[in-house]
């Protein structure tokens, strides 16, 4: 299943490259156009990367959500069923080739983000615990949105789900810092499950905005986005498919 998710790829380059730019282009835009970020102490874009980074994690996903809608509506998911493998396999072959992809955005994004003049100071461990926490940060938010794909059921449907992304990803502290905000705001970008992994992975990195004790929460918000919509999906797949 992963190397036919793969296999993709390959007959839809725009669509990867796209994935590839729109990161580096965002990046790019709040560093130079839009950049100043409220309430950051230090450079800015040792404070802007580790941001751009979670919330990267956070978008795209509609790609791993449109492909699991096509395959429900094409009828691919029957002829599946006559093979011999796992009721989950699908979803989790197109869960592993996302992955392999969001792994591919990071190293880019680090590189232009490295080209900018942003470093990881807190050594290869801290970069290497960094990455590990926004995997994970991202494998949650896949099963969250595999799970919202398959209850809309349709292709047409898929972009109105992604637009529950959008409040995730910018109520955040990705750009600015909370303190900066109204206090009813600060404290509900506090809360944000992602502002908590780009304050711990700004923390490992040794970056401006990093503070001790949200490497714990940066774990434990994805783990429970895991345990509620990761057996939830596959309950859902399981059901459609019979």
């Amino acid at each position: 299943m992963t190397r036919r998710e793969l296999a993709r790829w390959a007959r839809r380059p725009v669509q990867v490259a796209v994935a590839l730019v729109f990161p580096v282009m965002l990046l790019l835009m709040f560093g130079y156009l839009v950049g100043g970020g409220r309430g950051v102490r230090g450079d800015y874009v040792d404070y802007l990367v580790p941001g751009m980074l979670a919330l990267t994690m956070a978008f795209g996903l509609e790609g791993t959500m449109l492909a699991v809608t096509q395959d429900l509506n094409k009828g691919v998911i029957d002829r599946f069923r006559a093979m011999p493998m796992a009721d989950g396999a699908v979803l989790v072959g197109r869960s592993t080739a996302d992955m392999l992809q969001s792994a591919l955005v990071l190293f880019v994004l680090v590189g232009v983000g490295h080209a900018l003049g942003w470093r990881a100071h807190g050594g290869p461990g801290g970069l290497l615990g960094a990455l590990g926490l926004l995997l994970l940060f991202r494998f949650a938010m896949l099963w969250a949105g595999i799970h919202l794909a398959l209850l809309a059921g349709r292709p047409e449907l898929v972009q109105a789900v992604q637009i529950l992304v959008w409040p995730v990803g910018f109520l955040s502290n990705a750009f600015a810092a909370p303190d900066s905000m109204p206090g009813w705001l600060g404290a509900l970008v506090r809360w944000n499950p992602m502002s908590h992994t780009a304050t711990a992975v700004r923390d490992l990195v040794g970056g401006p905005g990093g503070e001790s004790g949200h490497v714990l929460p940066a774990v434990l918000w994805p783990l429970g986005l895991l345990a509620v919509f990761l057996p939830l999906a596959l309950r859902r797949f399981r059901g459609l498919s019979r």
